[in-house]
Parts: C-alpha cells; sequence; structure tokens
C-alpha cells in the first residue's frame, strides 16, 4: 500500500512538464478518439454495404422467381386453351374412314391451333397432343400415344395427379422420343396435362405436352444482379437446374442439401411456390461473401482517407498552438532563473494579449521593483527586516493554530445555519455531521469517553460516508443498552470504520454493506465489524498481526497501527484483536477489551 501511495504522488500532474502534457492531450483527447471513432465509422459503413447488397440479391432473387412464376403461368394458359378446345376434342376423337380425311382436318383446323402459340409465346419451344387413336396420323404438333410414349418418366408423373391438373416436370428433348434416338440426360422443362375436359366425346386417351425453351431459362435464372449460382430446386430438394457450371445437372440428380459452400458463402433462398404447377419448387443462390463485400476496400479507403485527414489537420493545429505556450514559457522560466543569479534584464518580447504576456508583463514589472528595492532599500535594512519578520511569523502560527479550527468549526455552523434556512436538509446534515466530527476532534484533555459518545461519532462518520456513496453504502450498528455508559479510549473503533468504508466498500459497484456488532459479555466489551467490500489476501492480513509485535512511538499517525499502539498502551496484553478476510468477499474485525465503567 504504501509502494502504490509513492507511485501516486510521483505520478502527480503537476509535476509532469507542458510540453508533454499536450502530448498527452493530443494522444488521449485527439489521435486515439479519432481512430476509434473512424473504426467504428468503418464498421458502420462495412455492415451497411453488406446489408444493402444482400437486400439487392434477395430483391434480383425475388424478381427471377416471378419471372420463372409468370413464364409458367404463360406456358399454363397456353394449356388451358387446348384443355377447353371442343372442336380439338370432336377432331382427336373422331373416326377416320381413311388418312385423308385426318389430313383434311388437321390442315382446316388442327395445323393453325398448334402453330399460332408458338411464335407468341417466346418460352414455348413447342407443342404436342399424344392421342391413342390409330386413325390419327403422327403429323407436327400430333403425335401417337405409344407404348414407348408410356414409359417415359415424364407420363408416369400423370398418374399420381389429378388428371386435370397442370404439371411442370423436366423431360428427354421432344426429336429424341419422335425419333427414337437415346438422349443420356434430361434437359428440357415441360407443362404436362391429361385432355379430359370433354371426355363424354370420346374414349381416347389425349396429353398435352408444352416444351419450354431452356434457353428461356438461361435468361431468367442468370441474373446479372445475383453474383453468383442459381439453383430451381424441385419439391424433392433435387437441383433441376442452375447456372453453376461446374454441376451436371442434366446427368446427376443432385440434392442441393449436399453441396459444400463453406464458410464464405452466403446462401440466399426464395419463397417456396404456392400455386400449380409450380407449388413446392424454390429458387435457391449461392453467392460468395467476397461479391457481397466487394465494395469493402473503397469504404475502407474512404474511412482511411478521412482519418488521416483530421489527424494531420490536429496535429497542425495542436502543434503550433503548444509551440505558442511551451515556447514563450520556457523562455520565461529561463530568464526567471537569470534573476534568481542577480540578472535582471527585463523580457524584450511582443506583448501579448494572453495569459502568458500577462504574465511576463507582470514579471518585468516585479523584475524592476526587485532591482530598485535591492538597490535602494534591501542591502540597508536585510538583517533587520528578517528578524522582525521572523518574529512575526513566529506569532502569526501561534495565533493560527489557536484560531483555524474554531474559526472551521464555527464556518461549517454558519453553513449548516444557512442551509437549514434554504431546507437544504440533506446538505445541513451532512455539514452537522462533519462539525460533530470536528469539534470531537478538537477536544483531546478526555483520554476515554462513553460508548454511547463514541458510537454518536461513528454514525456521523457513516452518514457522511452514506453521502459520498449514495446507494453503494449501507450501514447497522447493533449496541448493547447495557453497555452504553463503558468507558472506551477515544477514536478507538473509528478507524476499522473507515477502513471499512474507504479500503472495503469504494471497490464494490453496489450493493457495500457495513455491520457493527457493540455487545457487554461478563466484563468485556465485544466489538465486530463486517464489510463486503474487496478483502485482503492473507500477506497484507499477516502484516496487521505483526503491529502486535511492534513497540515503537507511531506519533501522530491514524489507522491500525495506531489503534494497535493505543490498545496496548491502554491494556497492555489484556486485549483479543482478529482479524478474517477473504479477497472479493470482505473483513470481519473483532476485537474485545475489558470494560470499564
Amino acid at each position: 500500500m504504501k509502494l502504490i501511495h509513492r507511485i501516486k504522488q510521483n505520478l502527480h500532474l503537476d509535476d509532469i512538464r507542458l510540453r508533454n502534457k499536450f502530448f498527452m492531450m493530443y494522444i488521449l483527447c485527439v489521435f486515439i478518439p479519432i481512430i476509434l471513432t473512424n473504426v467504428i465509422f468503418y464498421n458502420l459503413m462495412s455492415s451497411n454495404v453488406q446489408e444493402q447488397r444482400m437486400v439487392d440479391i434477395k430483391l434480383s432473387l425475388d424478381q427471377v422467381h416471378l419471372e420463372l412464376e409468370r413464364m409458367i403461368e404463360a406456358a399454363v394458359s397456353v394449356s388451358w386453351v387446348f384443355y377447353t378446345d371442343y372442336t380439338l376434342y370432336s377432331m382427336l376423337d373422331a373416326h377416320y374412314s381413311n388418312p385423308a380425311d385426318f389430313v383434311e382436318a388437321y390442315d382446316n383446323y388442327m395445323r393453325r391451333v398448334i402453330n399460332s402459340y408458338t411464335p407468341v409465346y417466346t418460352s414455348v419451344q413447342n407443342i404436342k397432343i399424344y392421342v391413342d387413336n390409330p386413325m390419327v396420323l403422327h403429323s407436327g404438333g400430333v403425335a401417337f400415344l405409344s407404348n414407348k410414349v408410356r414409359d417415359t418418366d415424364w407420363y408416369k408423373t400423370l398418374d399420381l395427379r389429378t388428371p386435370s391438373e397442370a404439371i411442370f416436370v423436366k423431360a428427354y428433348k421432344e426429336d429424341s422420343i419422335s425419333f427414337g434416338r437415346t438422349e443420356q440426360f434430361k434437359d428440357t422443362f415441360n407443362i404436362i396435362r391429361v385432355m379430359d375436359y370433354f371426355d363424354s366425346l370420346g374414349t381416347w386417351d389425349k396429353v398435352l405436352k408444352i416444351e419450354l425453351k431452356t434457353e428461356a431459362f438461361d435468361v431468367i435464372l442468370g441474373n446479372l444482379n445475383i453474383p453468383g449460382s442459381v439453383y430451381l430446386v424441385d419439391p424433392d430438394g433435387i437441383i433441376q437446374y442452375t447456372t453453376n457450371r461446374n454441376i451436371n445437372w442434366r446427368e446427376e440428380q443432385l440434392a442441393i442439401d449436399s453441396l459444400h459452400t463453406g464458410s464464405h458463402t452466403v446462401v440466399f433462398e426464395g419463397e417456396h411456390y404456392d400455386m400449380l404447377p409450380l407449388q413446392g419448387w424454390n429458387i435457391v443462390a449461392h453467392v460468395p461473401e467476397s461479391q457481397i463485400m466487394h465494395e469493402a476496400p473503397e469504404v475502407r479507403q474512404y474511412v482511411l482517407w478521412i482519418a488521416i485527414t483530421n489527424i494531420l489537420l490536429a496535429t497542425i493545429i495542436i502543434v503550433i498552438i503548444s509551440r505558442s505556450v511551451t515556447k514563450r514559457l520556457g523562455f520565461l522560466l529561463r530568464q526567471m532563473k537569470r534573476v534568481k543569479n542577480g540578472n535582471f534584464d527585463i523580457v524584450n518580447n511582443r506583448d501579448a494579449l494572453d495569459e502568458i504576456g500577462q504574465v511576463t508583463s507582470e514579471f518585468n514589472r516585479m523584475t524592476l521593483q526587485i532591482s530598485s528595492l535591492i538597490n535602494d532599500v534591501y542591502v540597508a535594512d536585510i538583517k533587520e527586516k528578517n528578524m522582525e519578520l521572523e518574529h512575526r511569523y513566529a506569532q502569526l502560527n501561534a495565533l493560527q493554530s489557536q484560531i483555524n479550527p474554531h474559526f472551521l468549526f464555527n464556518a461549517l455552523e454558519t453553513i449548516r445555519m444557512r442551509s437549514m434556512m434554504k431546507n437544504e436538509t440533506e446538505t445541513a446534515k451532512i455539514i452537522h455531521n462533519m462539525a460533530k466530527i470536528f469539534r470531537s476532534s478538537l477536544t483531546w484533555k478526555r483520554d476515554k469517553v462513553k460508548l454511547k459518545e463514541e458510537v454518536d461519532f461513528i454514525v456521523c462518520f457513516l452518514e457522511i460516508q452514506k453521502y459520498r456513496f449514495a446507494d453503494r453504502l449501507d450501514y447497522s450498528i447493533e449496541l448493547d443498552p447495557e453497555a452504553e455508559r463503558c468507558l472506551v479510549p477515544k477514536m478507538i473503533y473509528l478507524p476499522f470504520v473507515e477502513n471499512a468504508c474507504i479500503h472495503g466498500v469504494e471497490k464494490v459497484k453496489q450493493g457495500g454493506k457495513v455491520t457493527i456488532s457493540l455487545k457487554l459479555i461478563e466484563d468485556q466489551l465485544h466489538f465486530h465489524i463486517h464489510d463486503n467490500g474487496a478483502g485482503m489476501n492473507e500477506e497484507q492480513v499477516q502484516r496487521i498481526y505483526s503491529y502486535l509485535e511492534e513497540t515503537k512511538d507511531l506519533g501522530e499517525r491514524i489507522g491500525m497501527q495506531n489503534v494497535i499502539y493505543r490498545l496496548k498502551l491502554f491494556y497492555e496484553d489484556q486485549f483479543t484483536f482478529t482479524v478474517q478476510s477473504e479477497q472479493g468477499v470482505g473483513t470481519s474485525i473483532h476485537l474485545i477489551i475489558p470494560v470499564n465503567h
């Protein structure tokens, strides 16, 4: 504790050179705040840029979601035209006596109907109706519903749905089936549906298949505002289309969850489609984190230039101002040292209007006056004035030693009365407690006082500390009524109370508690004090116990050393003193002295 006190004394702010003070002020008030401010500003801007970029990507993903929905809705609308065409049903279910009759019906109506939508809907690649009517010839837009067609995957999906629903599936190219070619992968998307709207017209099965252009998916899913890979995922979580060239989505069935995105990839997932035929499908985007933060270097450079500009500007201003102060003060200090050595030349600098300029002017005036006094009066009367001055100082010190304490006590009483008149009861109460403590400290003619007086003295001290610590300090005192008239050495318990408050509770942020108990047990007065403050380590406790072994006079010092020394003077070895303390828990002190009524 002594070492820490010495270090604090050596680090007094008044002992630091003015130039170093300016440097400390620059570091603490300019450099560090600017750095911290720009770091926080950079983090905020980076976060805002990242959030905005993620919002933009999400909007782009929503746009892709909407465009795909519109394209499928357009294809479904085309399917509804065929699905509800009564004339088309009649022709497909008709009985033709010879092929020429079908060709005539096809040329008169079917060709125009089937081929009229492909140029209008640019996303439609091909429209074909499959029918198992053996009298219908294979021609453009019409094909025989053979067993080979029935064995395809896309046809089998019709058995899993309500026949009248439109279904969105991925299938082989149309020309691969028509001309018997075998493809190793599926690369087209189709809208298929069973044509049963006028089921009563015939018994032939009819299926409509609208093939969509793969290029249309390339345009929609390849949105340039999404700087990553886009995946079209079916309800089972299988990737059916992607812009990622490293994935062979045509030949393999890969689950979207099986992809290893890594910690530097951000996954954007749109809402699942809730409309037929896309119900359950979803669009997912994997965007590298570097693409989201690609504007971060620009933000960092912008913040860095701001920080450099602020630091340079502040540095230049502080250097100019500090030199204006330190340079002139240094010159004035050197001039004072010359006066000390007998050189009474005045400072010839410009008469500045600031405080340093005023000090310089007063220094010049003082130098001239000192020079005049030395030359005219001081040399002749120095011995006589020294003796007279020393005599007056002795009288003044003697007078002040008597007047100052009573003057301070009277001043405190005056302030208390003024506070009472202004209804400042809390301030008046604290000043009253201070006055009682001060008045008690002035009267040392009595070595011992009644325990009740000592407790009142402790209460005054605790009330002042409670005013100081506010809600951080609470205390309780338990006084045995039978012990109130016991005589105890004056101020024998206060140092323990002071240590509990200053060294214990002061280091606790909240909930500080000091508990005091005074009981008379078999002609012995038991004093017990406990605090829940910072506590002491074993070395500090042993140092306190070492005071019991010391025999030298401790002078006017107060504290535990002084209390133990006074206890030994009054009671020799007839008292008991124990200390229990634990760091972070608190300290308990138990003192037992003989009763002296």
